[in-house]
This record gives C-alpha cells, sequence and structure tokens, in this order.
C-alpha cells in the first residue's frame, strides 16, 4: 500500500515536470515563430529635436488620408469607397502615380490636422502615429533600419533663408513680407541607420532632395544612450546631425534648436520589407514584449504610388506666387512615400547621385566663388586677374600665330634637288648647239678653199 502511493506521488510529480518542460518548449518554439522586430532597432532608434518655433508637428497617417481627397488632374476620382489606410494602395488603378491626396480644407487656414501632434516632455506622441520603422535586412548580419517621419505640412523657407547675394536676386514685396516658398501638404522625412550583427555602424540623415551618411564614430554626429540625436528643420523637417544654421541646396539655410524632443518609435508601425515584391510585412514592436502578434495589418498605405499632398496649385490660383528669376513655386506638389526612398542601397546614401539641374549647378558654382572671389573689394581682385589671365592668353595666341607663318614661310625656300630639274635635257641641248656650230665652221672652210683654187686657175 505504501508502495503504491509512493508510486502514485512519483508519477505525478513526472508528469507536472512533463508538463512544465512541455510548456516552456511550446513557449519558447512560439516566441521563435513570432515575426518580433528585433531590440536593438529601438535601443539605437534616434531621437529628434523639433525646433522651438515649428508649429507643424508629426502627424498621424490616418488622419492625414481622412482629411484629404483622391484627386486625378485636380478632379475628384469617381465611384471611390472610403479611402482609408488599409487599402489605399487601390488608388493605383486609378491614376498611379497622378494621383494626389489632396486637402479637404484650405491649408492655408490651418486646420488642426494639418498642425499635427506635439510630444509630451517624454518625447512620446499618444494619439497619433506619425513614424514607420522599415527593416531591409542586407543579410543575416546586416539590416538597415528605415526610422520615417510623416507631417502633413512642409513649410519651405522665406527670404531669411537666402544666402547673400542671391537673396537680392529673388527678393520681390512677397517675399520681402516674409512669405515662404516650396511650401506642400504632406511631408515624408527619415533617418537610417545600419546595424552589423546587431550593432550600429552607420546613420544617414534625409535633407530635402538629398541626404548626408556618417559611421557611427564620426565625431560630426551626436549619439546619446547609444541612440543618435537628429535635428528637424524649421518648418522643413530636414534631418541633421546638429544643430544651428544648417546649408542646403548651396544658397538656403534651416534653423535647428532643441524645442521639443520626439522620440518616434514610441509611437510607430514596424515593418519587414521585402526588396523582390517590394512589399512590407507587418511585426511587432520590440517595445512591446508581451505582444504575440502586430497591432496592426496596415500595408496598403505602403503601396500607394501617388502623391500624399496637393498637386502644384496653377499660376491661376491666388495662392500661388513665383519667386523672380529662378521660377520656384510658393506651393509645389506633395512628395511620395517611403517606397520611393530607395530602401535598397550599397552605402549609407543613395546609390545613384540625383542629378542637377542647370540653374542649381549655375547656383552651386557662383556660391562656392562668392566668399573668397566675388564678394565686395574680391570681385575687383578676380576682375583684375582674369583680365590679365585673358591678356596672357591672347598674347600667347598671337605669338603662336606668328611663329607659325614664319615656319611656314622658310620651309617654302628649300633648295632644289638634282631631281628636281630635268639636267640630261639640257645637256643634250647644248650639245646640239655645240654640235651645229662645228658643221658651219666646216661648211665655210670648203667655200673658201674652192674659191682660192678658181682664181689661181
Amino acid at each position: 500500500m505504501l508502495g503504491d502511493t509512493f508510486s502514485t506521488s512519483r508519477l505525478q510529480k513526472q508528469l507536472l515536470l512533463l508538463n512544465a518542460v512541455t510548456g516552456f518548449v511550446s513557449a519558447a518554439a512560439e516566441a521563435s515563430a513570432l515575426d518580433r522586430c528585433p531590440d536593438y532597432v529601438a535601443k539605437h532608434a534616434p531621437l529628434v529635436w523639433l525646433h522651438s518655433e515649428d508649429r507643424f508637428m508629426p502627424s498621424d497617417l490616418a488622419a492625414h488620408v481622412s482629411n484629404t481627397v483622391p484627386k486625378l488632374d485636380e478632379q475628384p476620382i469617381s465611384g471611390l469607397s472610403s479611402i482609408e489606410l488599409e487599402n489605399l494602395g487601390y488608388l493605383n488603378e486609378h491614376g498611379g502615380n497622378a494621383v494626389a491626396l489632396t486637402s479637404k480644407e484650405d491649408p492655408m487656414t490651418y486646420p488642426k490636422w494639418i498642425l499635427g501632434e506635439a510630444p509630451d516632455d517624454s518625447g512620446r506622441i499618444h494619439d497619433s502615429v506619425p513614424c514607420a520603422v522599415i527593416l531591409v535586412e542586407k543579410s543575416e548580419l546586416d539590416v538597415d533600419a528605415f526610422y520615417f517621419y510623416f507631417y502633413s505640412f512642409n513649410e519651405g523657407p522665406n527670404i531669411t533663408q537666402v544666402l547673400e547675394p542671391i537673396n537680392h536676386l529673388v527678393g520681390d514685396e512677397n517675399l520681402g513680407s516674409g512669405m515662404h516658398f516650396g511650401n506642400h501638404v504632406g511631408d515624408w522625412e527619415h533617418n537610417m541607420v545600419r546595424f552589423h550583427n546587431g550593432t550600429p555602424v552607420g546613420v544617414y540623415y534625409s535633407q530635402h532632395v538629398d541626404g548626408v551618411g556618417f559611421k557611427w564614430d564620426d565625431k560630426r554626429i551626436n549619439v546619446t544612450d547609444g541612440r543618435p540625436i537628429s535635428y528637424s528643420g524649421l518648418g522643413s523637417h530636414a534631418n541633421y546631425p546638429a544643430g544651428g544654421h544648417q546649408l542646403h541646396n548651396a544658397a538656403m539655410f534651416d534653423y535647428c534648436d532643441e524645442g521639443k524632443m520626439w522620440d518616434p518609435v514610441q509611437s510607430a508601425y514596424f515593418y519587414r520589407f521585402n526588396p523582390d515584391t517590394v512589399t512590407i510585412t507587418p511585426i511587432i514592436s520590440p517595445l512591446k514584449p508581451s505582444e504575440t502578434e502586430p497591432a496592426q495589418n496596415l500595408t496598403s498605405w505602403f503601396d500607394f504610388t501617388g502623391h500624399w499632398g496637393d498637386k502644384m496649385y496653377p499660376d491661376s490660383d491666388p495662392r500661388q506666387e513665383t519667386v523672380p528669376h529662378f521660377g520656384l513655386k510658393r506651393f509645389n506638389t506633395g512628395p511620395n512615400g517611403p517606397r520611393f526612398k530607395h530602401l535598397v542601397r550599397k552605402g549609407l546614401v543613395r546609390d545613384h547621385a540625383r542629378k542637377m539641374g542647370w540653374e542649381e549647378w549655375g547656383v552651386g558654382i557662383f556660391m562656392a566663388w562668392y566668399p573668397c572671389c566675388i564678394r565686395g573689394w574680391r570681385l575687383w581682385r578676380s576682375a583684375g586677374i582674369l583680365v590679365v589671365i585673358v591678356s596672357a592668353f591672347v598674347l600667347a595666341v598671337i605669338f603662336g600665330i606668328r611663329k607659325l607663318n614664319s615656319w611656314r614661310q622658310r620651309k617654302s625656300y628649300t633648295k632644289l634637288g638634282e631631281e628636281d630639274v630635268a639636267m640630261n635635257d639640257l645637256r643634250r641641248q647644248e650639245e646640239s648647239l655645240i654640235s651645229s656650230d662645228s658643221d658651219s665652221d666646216d661648211e665655210d672652210d670648203y667655200r673658201r678653199d674652192r674659191y682660192e683654187a678658181m682664181m689661181r686657175g
């Protein structure tokens, strides 16, 4: 009896141990099967300093879409059901890249949704999701993590952000009053952190139409507690590794300061990118370890190939203005989405450099020479040097032409060779003349002898 009791107790303990082991194995298997974003992506995610005077804060993606109307050729697309993040890609069948999410309200009235939401003191945004983190796995060890930030409005620069002397060329009454140019509804910006075996090795900052990349140990970037700091330009939201005045496009600059700190990954969607199909798959946030599945399944917005804001207003629109001499517009077309941001790249920056127009190229050359050679009295010095160089060049050309002509004249007076003259013909003519003279003398002697003989006879 005692033995049976002991055996039963032992069996129960073994069953309990087996259940515990089975549960552990099942949990481990389930955890390994979960598609979760690696912890290091959040641990080394950028922190963004928003400018203290920027009124256009990060914006909720869903709210932006719900406050716009899809338009094609400035006309609403008919026959559409409600357009949301989960079916935004459907618009590709109705015009693709030509479709523009157009504001229902005049953006110049600055409705609440276009102003976005400011983060709290901890850097968290509570009622909006303005960030999307997209992982691009280059290999088992190498991962590029793109941190996309969305704003419903981009406010371009005004005349105070244009360098001398270009500011005098573009200045007019409207610009002088503080009008901004290069505005557009919808604004996608981003940082990218490159990881090798979970360790950050580089970081990229998007800036207007370009961007710049740095190695992780570069002294020009700021890293706090393992997280790179990004300074957001006033209105433009371009990203820089430092504060202060930041030059871009050769002749303009952004204002950056430490206004409000924003921690984008606190309110973000997380995805994995498939470069073969150019699609994204939701994954679990690394900040929510207890979750067993992604909090959302929103992917169609990434497929959308159109514009996330109004098309450029025509010149007939009273809101539109043109910057003198350079043709820049007060309002531009809204941007395309993250699928167009060169997610697959070899280096930290895009593989193929952007092609500059001739005006931008010319301004860049001019501004590169302006500080040292054109500004103020330096212009006269440079003009004098240029005159000397041009004069020396002209004199060198004249001297060269004269030397060439002299050489050609000397070449024309060369000595004739014997083969250049018909010497044999001359000799025959001379011998013929000599022979003719000899025959004539003999005939005269003969006649004289006959005459003398007749006289004697």
